[in-house]
């Protein structure tokens, strides 16, 4: 039973048990930070690297160093160490956007993988973990978060799993490709496959800080979000790739929505002092507001607008202007979250800051009417609701951490996620007829399958 710590005071201290107690400090072997060190699993040897670039190897036995490896062979600072399971090789990643493979009693690297492209520097691709879980395989991490699958057989990663190292923040699917899209607070947008569960870093460039909404516009295949830098972009959905270039809206964007009531789509941005209207990215005109907007939805051409003074305002959308149609008040708390069910006669559901939910339906243009008995079981601010494909079943996501899955024939029953997300779930889209996805302030996408619910 033997341990050892590494310390940015350049020393290795090895201790030896049980009780765990002091036996030697080593000096002199490192002279900058000592980032990680590592037995082997026989415990024969002992190896530590640092910020001075070096790999120190020592008797595991005893903490006596024994030699010097790889000099000059990593040109970064050396993050991690790993040992494979046979305790004849071990693993060193750095920030020269390496991995070597070591062969232990050689003191020889006899494999490299490079990530990013060679001669560039990439400060993402520095590697900053690595791991050796069995023969042939190596996993590394780089400054992004990043997973990087390393096989012998290649000097690239043969499969790359990423997503957000940040708190998700804002979800948009478009069913047609089966892609989600979140949004999280550090600026960064990603598409993932729910076929394959993995997800792509858009292209371009993206917000600077918090992504707050997606909007999906089926008719061109492009999806837009906002963000807190108080910009409207463009996503390829296809080639999964920012755009044309930023549009400056006027204020912090509260919601965002797709009209295609005229047979073209109209992108919708709610700001603290108006709905500001864009077609083709282009803004082509404003509507005031009577009180600050929290959230925003479309249904073909009907708008609703959901605002901090409890009120639900709906609008028709004609070219660039809005008519206003009708107004929903039996809110008791202010509007968070609202989302239209799809098909010619479409539901509303309304999430409210203390939990609650009503769902509406129209019975003419401007009269909306409540169908079910409020939906009460989230103990915090309702983030986001998604509708099933068929519109008799809701999705819903709250600050309290908990999915909560709904159904207008039976709405006293509902099937409950608890603590799906910790600190809060920011988003949930009803993807297929079974199938659920929700995201949050974890950084984590989760796939639920909804049973129990018709």
């Amino acid at each position: 039973m033997r341990a050892a710590t590494g310390s940015d005071d350049t020393s290795l201290a090895f201790y030896s048990g049980p009780p765990f107690k002091f036996t030697t400090s080593i000096r002199g072997k490192h002279d900058k930070y000592i980032y990680g060190c590592a037995f082997s699993p026989d415990g024969v040897h002992l190896v530590s690297v640092g910020s001075d670039r070096k790999i120190w190897m020592y008797d595991g036995r005893t903490g006596e160093a024994t030699k010097q490896v790889g000099e000059g062979e990593h040109t970064g600072s050396i993050f991690g160490v790993a040992w494979s399971k046979d305790s004849k090789r071990f693993v060193t990643c750095s920030a020269d956007q390496t991995v070597k493979l070591w062969e232990a009693e050689a003191g020889k690297c006899v494999h490299t993988w490079r990530m990013g492209e060679e001669g560039k520097v990439s400060i993402p691709d520095q590697q900053v973990g690595v791991t050796f879980p069995r023969d042939g395989l190596v996993i590394s991490v780089d400054l992004e978060g990043n997973l990087n699958y390393l096989s012998e057989g290649s000097t690239k990663p043969s499969k790359v799993i990423r997503g957000h190292q940040k708190a998700i923040t804002a979800t948009g699917y478009t069913p047609e490709s089966k892609t989600l899209w979140t949004g999280s607070s550090d600026g960064k947008v990603c598409g993932w496959s729910l076929s394959t569960g993995s997800a792509e870093k858009t292209d371009g460039t993206s917000h600077s800080n918090y992504v707050s909404g997606f909007a999906a516009s089926p008719s061109d295949g492009r999806i837009y979000s906002v963000g807190w830098d108080d910009t409207l972009r463009t996503v390829d959905a296809s080639s999964k790739t920012f755009v044309g270039g930023a549009t400056k809206v006027g204020g912090q964007p509260k919601g965002i929505a797709v009209s295609t009531g005229s047979g073209k789509s109209i992108t919708l941005v709610a700001t603290p002092s108006e709905i500001t209207i864009y077609t083709n990215g282009e803004k082509s005109g404003s509507h005031p507001v009577k009180a600050t907007p929290t959230c925003i939805a479309a249904s073909g051409s009907t708008i609703a607008i959901g605002s901090e003074d409890k009120v639900v305002s709906l609008f028709s959308i004609s070219g660039s202007s809005l008519s206003a149609i009708g107004e929903i008040k039996d809110a008791t708390s202010p509007i968070s979250d609202l989302t239209f069910s799809s098909g010619s006669s479409p539901n509303l559901a309304v999430g409210l800051s203390n939990g609650k939910i009503f769902v509406y339906a129209s019975s003419s243009g401007s009269e909306w009417k409540q169908i079910t008995n409020r939906w009460s079981a989230h103990t915090a601010r309702v983030t986001c609701i998604s509708w099933s494909p068929d519109g008799k079943k809701a999705v819903s996501g709250g600050l309290d951490t908990n999915v909560f899955v709904w159904s207008l024939a039976d709405p006293g029953k509902r099937v409950k996620a608890l603590n799906a997300h910790k600190e809060g779930v920011a988003g949930v889209v009803w993807a297929e007829e079974n199938k659920v996805v929700s995201c949050g302030a974890d950084g984590a996408v989760k796939v639920w399958k909804v049973e129990g619910v018709q």
